[in-house]
């Protein structure tokens, strides 16, 4: 008979024929491991989203919209090239949205921060 032996740390496996771990240690571990490459891609994008999203909380403060400048999302650290979704108006302006908040460019320097009110009835 072929002696099992544990994935994580290559021990001898004692117990059930299925047992592929020596304890829950190891079992963790593995598994941590082999998460850990793909996980950390959406882990650095979903850190970029939390600030983003952050960052125009902080800007728009409470009120329901505000113009700022791109200079000063910018020096916040706000990264225009992640966002969770798009909305054009029937006028062609495309809203930036992450999570509850957008943000529309009006021009070159200037961008309108709005907070989206149906999100927050919706997840109350």
């Amino acid at each position: 008979m072929k002696k099992r032996m544990c994935l994580a740390c290559g021990e001898p496996v004692v117990g059930r024929s299925d047992k592929r771990y020596c304890d829950d240690g190891c079992r963790n571990a593995y598994n941590n491991q082999k998460n850990s490459i793909p996980n950390s891609f959406v882990r650095k994008i979903n850190d970029v989203l939390k600030r983003n999203r952050r960052v125009l909380s902080e800007v728009l403060g409470k009120e329901k919209m505000q113009k700022v400048s791109r200079d000063k999302l910018l020096s916040r650290g706000l990264d225009f090239e992640f966002f969770t979704g798009q909305f054009m108006t029937a006028r062609g302006q495309i809203y930036f949205f992450v999570y509850e908040y957008a943000y529309l460019p009006l021009d070159e320097e200037r961008i309108l921060v709005v907070r989206q009110k149906i999100a927050e009835e919706r997840y109350k």
